[in-house]
């Protein structure tokens, strides 16, 4: 086998060259390279925005004591008179969490499971919490507390 001569060289050299700017340039004008609006975090970790101060998020009897309701973008976990509320935004990648059982927040993507009192990680691939989000009951219903 002979070694490739110049001008292949030479041109194996351009192909790589402008298929390095031409990617860079795709990459650059994305939808992922965009700044993120304010409140918002990357790769889904953080809270999610708070909602109006009169907008119950949900009523307490919805609430299973022991387990836990997902209402859009909050898990809100419950036992007996606790009420604990969390970024329904999975850690690990962004999913939605889809239940809350046995004490868990289960994510159903990726199989990531958090604790439901706590928010703390219990079974990966997620390697951070669930954020907090404040909440306090009033006559019976849900709501976010300031900056919750």
């Amino acid at each position: 086998m002979s070694a490739p001569d110049r001008r292949s060289v030479l041109r194996g050299t351009a192909v790589v060259a402008v298929g390095g700017v031409a990617g860079f340039v795709v990459a650059r004008n994305s939808a992922a390279a965009k700044e993120l609006a304010a409140g918002a975090a990357a790769n889904a970790y953080g809270a999610a925005p708070p909602a109006a101060a009169d907008d119950s998020v949900a009523q307490l009897t919805d609430v299973p004591s022991g387990g836990g309701l997902v209402v859009g973008d909050v898990v809100i976990t419950r036992d007996g008179d606790t009420v604990h509320a969390f970024s329904a935004t999975c850690t690990h990648q962004g999913c939605i969490v889809s239940d809350v059982t046995d004490g868990e927040i289960h994510c159903p993507c990726h199989g990531s499971a958090f604790d439901a009192a706590t928010g703390a990680v219990v079974t990966g691939p997620a390697t951070r919490p669930l954020p907090v989000i404040g909440v306090e009951v009033r006559e019976g219903a849900v709501f976010r507390t300031a900056g919750g």
